[in-house]
């Protein structure tokens, strides 16, 4: 006894880190050492004394195989409850007290066998603590005492100081209540069987099933890797899923495990440009003639350009001094005032009108005679070089006959005229058409030549 106590005292004294059998450590076996005291049981033998008498008098009533003489093997349930299961051998020479001078009973070496399970609930959580783990439990199991044998039912009472998180010295006394009558056939009579030992806790739990338990598993829901404490790889990059930018596809530790397929630097996730090596500036796009805009939206790629000409180098293709950029007319010559576009002079309007006053109709139709078609194509030469100047055709009568007919005349034939040059080449959003009749005559419509004149067609620019 003596030296158990200083083992005791040694083991507290070294604790550092402590652990218990739970979830992470669901296996124990102890192996130690046990007594059976059959005195201070409260037994109706003579030899025994009153309940917990000289509970501690392990000179006078311990009984004590000096050899290795418990073995037990415990599985953690959950919830604190484990189940245990023990075997244990002995010599029992030691049976109690003389009540009439107080000495020691002493029999002949009787063999001792026993077979016991328990199930116990650890206080540790309870208590809070970590290193110190008392225990409660309740089982049964059954006795020999030389080849006579009884079943038990066993109380407990134990405590596991643990010295790390796998190692613990264990003590526990049990108290075994035998329900059969010792002296009418040698059965083993009520006793306490007291064990002291070493437990070692193994085993674990594996949620994932990776073969890590969970108590070394980074990543105890998801399947892995020993040489990442249990993590996946998924992409084999070396970098494990939870850090891996990438995790399906093998990449760079230096770009958190993401690829960087043309070599410029950018990882893919994070280049536009993934398959051509380019800049970090440009998100991995290349700039081949260095002013700063990508080549793929590039105008001009091999050539340096201001982003607000589309990567191109302005031009005044023309020559009327309008950059393009800014010329609404880049193809033909104009002003600055027109933006780049021609002006229609006033020469120009008069040519037009001399043109549109030979414009010949059938007599009181608005079908065009065949011999205007090359006066008409000499108008549309004239619209085409002024792009994007809008005009409007008039349609004018003399007096001649009823005015609503002279205005319906009149709007026939402008739009006849349009129709002709929008068919023939020019934008149908650059002309209206409107006719007048008889309201707006140029000329008197008294006499023959008068009337000739206000018979018209005339082309004026929308100003």
């Amino acid at each position: 006894m003596k030296h158990l106590i200083t083992f005791l005292v040694a083991s507290l004294l070294v604790l550092s880190t402590a652990n218990a059998q739970d979830e992470n450590n669901p296996w124990a076996i102890t192996v130690g050492v046990n007594a059976v005291d059959i005195y201070p049981t409260g037994g109706d033998l003579i030899t025994q004394g009153e309940i917990f008498d000289e509970f501690f008098n392990a000179s006078d009533h311990w009984n004590i195989l000096p050899s290795v003489s418990k073995l037990t093997v415990g599985r953690y349930i959950g919830d604190g409850f484990s189940f245990s299961a023990a075997g244990s051998v002995n010599k029992i020479d030691k049976a109690g007290e003389n009540p009439f001078d107080g000495s020691t009973v002493t029999v002949d070496d009787l063999s001792y066998y026993a077979l016991d399970g328990t199930i116990s609930y650890s206080l540790k959580n309870v208590l809070k603590t970590g290193w110190f783990d008392p225990s409660v439990g309740i089982g049964g199991g059954y006795t020999w005492l030389d080849e006579i044998g009884a079943g038990t039912l066993n109380g407990s009472l134990g405590i596991n100081f643990w010295i790390s998180e796998n190692l613990a010295f264990s003590v526990q006394s049990t108290y075994k209540h035998v329900f059969e009558d010792y002296e009418a056939s040698n059965y083993p009579p009520t006793h306490f069987q007291h064990s002291a030992g070493l437990t070692f806790a193994f085993g674990g739990k594996d949620t994932d099933g990776d073969g890590i338990y969970d108590k070394d598993d980074e990543c105890p829901e998801v399947p892995g890797l020993e040489e990442f404490n249990g993590c996946p790889d998924t992409d084999g990059d070396g970098i494990t899923d939870s850090k891996d930018e990438c995790p399906d596809t093998a990449g760079l530790a230096e770009f958190n495990g993401c690829p960087d397929t043309d070599g410029d630097g950018v990882p893919d996730p994070k280049d536009d440009c993934p398959t051509v090596a380019g800049l970090a500036s440009l998100n991995g796009c290349p700039d081949a003639d260095g002013d700063g805009i990508k080549d793929s939206a590039d105008g001009c790629p091999e050539e340096a350009g201001p982003e607000a000409n589309n990567g191109c180098p302005y031009q005044d293709k023309d020559g009327d001094g309008v950059l393009d950029k800014d010329d609404n007319c880049p193809d033909v010559a104009g002003t600055v005032a027109n933006n780049g576009c021609p002006e229609v002079t006033e020469e120009i309007q008069k040519t037009l009108n001399t043109y549109a006053a030979q414009v010949l109709f059938d007599s009181g139709k608005s079908t065009i005679k065949d011999q205007s078609t090359k006066v008409l194509n000499d108008i549309i030469s004239i619209l085409k070089e002024y792009p994007t100047a809008k005009f409007t055709v008039e349609g004018h009568t003399d007096s001649q006959g009823a005015a609503a007919n002279n205005q319906r005349l009149s709007d026939s034939r402008a739009n006849a005229v349009k129709n002709f040059l929008t068919n023939n080449g020019i934008d149908q959003f650059r002309l209206s058409a409107v006719g007048y009749g008889e309201d707006r005559p140029i000329a008197s419509n008294k006499t023959r030549a008068g009337r000739a004149q206000n018979r018209r067609v005339e082309i004026n620019l929308v100003k």
